[in-house]
This record gives C-alpha cells, structure tokens and sequence, in this order.
C-alpha cells in the first residue's frame, strides 16, 4: 500500500551506498538500519550529519540494545523505531522525523527514560548556562514545535530560532534535537505530558 505524501526515492545495501546516496539525492528523510556490511548505521549517521547537518534520520533496526540506542543518537539520529513497528506507526514517525520532531518506539523510549533517572552523579556536569531566552526556545523544541512554530510564539524570527537552537545545542555539546529533548527531560525543563508523543 503506497502513502500519497511519502515517495520512496532511492535505496542501499550498505553504508557507504547509504552516505553517497544521501549526499546525491538529499531525501527529505532517511531510514537507517544499523547492522549493515561496509560501514555500519551509526557511522554512516555520523558521516551524512556531518555532511549535512540538516538531515533528518530515522533509525528502523532490530536492535534495541543501550550499545546502539545512544550511539544513533548521539550520532544524530532523530528518531528510533523497532522492525515490528505497523506500517501506521512507521509513517507517523516518518511525519514526525520529517517535521524536525525526536519519534522514538516505545520500547527505545522506556530505555531512555530509564537511563535519564539514573543518578545525577553519573552523569557530567552541566556545561554552559542557557539564557533565559535558549531556556524557553528549548521548552519549546521539547514540546514538539518547529523552528517555524517557536518563532511565531515568540515573535521572533525563524532565523533567529536557529540561531538559538545552534547554540543550545554548543553550550550543552549535543548533536541533535533528539538529545536537547532528553536533556530538557533530564533537567526538569519539559515533563513527559509536554515532550513529543511517540508512536
């Protein structure tokens, strides 16, 4: 069954089939699995985010293991589902991912929260202080909103909105909108009623 609004455009066997097809058809979202021959998931993430920073992918893997889960994160992945998601829930992540919102199959999203209430002196000190300003920008990216929809509650421009989410993003050392939800969950600064919905 074909999805009006989703077109497949192109396909890999490998990794490094996966970053030069990437790099020549700049799809508008990306479906990444992680155990692939040549180059795996993760670093074929790490070499399209660095060649296009932009790029919006969405791990779908058999893997739900911390050892892939935070890796493809950190990488850059922005979303995270299992093989046995229904083609329903696949399209909605795709939606999700394409609209710059973290998508995560519930299963991913219990080890996260899992790992988010491990104790605080496990994890590394709180890097550079956000302004008030990156604070709410950050609530706000938690909640699910794009760059568009920030700037029109704020009143501010979209261009300014990246400017804030870049350096958010720097003060904290992320890599993606992904990990500033998480740190925003981590921080108290969005709940899990506010955060994005999953699948």
């Amino acid at each position: 069954e074909t999805v009006p609004d989703i077109e497949l455009v192109g396909e890999a066997v490998n990794g490094r089939e996966a970053v030069s097809g990437v790099a020549k058809l700049r799809p508008d979202v990306i479906l990444m699995d992680l155990v692939m021959p040549e180059m795996d998931g993760i670093e074929a993430i790490r070499h399209i985010k660095a060649q296009q920073p932009k790029a919006c992918i969405l791990v779908l893997t058999t893997f739900a293991g911390e050892d892939k889960i935070f890796p493809a994160i950190k990488a850059g992945a922005l979303g995270y589902h299992l093989k046995d998601a229904s083609p329903e829930e696949l399209v909605q992540a795709i939606r999700q991912v394409y609209r710059g919102q973290p998508s995560l199959h519930p299963i991913i999203a219990r080890k996260v929260l899992q790992e988010l209430a491990s104790p605080a002196a496990e994890r590394p000190p709180t890097p550079e202080p956000l302004t008030q300003r990156e604070v709410e920008v950050l609530q706000l990216v938690a909640q699910g909103l794009d760059n568009q929809e920030i700037a029109d509650k704020l009143v501010i421009s979209e261009a300014t909105v990246r400017t804030h989410v870049s350096n958010i993003l720097g003060k904290l050392q992320l890599a993606s909108r992904t990990q500033a939800v998480l740190y925003a969950l981590r921080e108290g600064l969005a709940s899990l009623d506010t955060a994005p919905e999953t699948p």
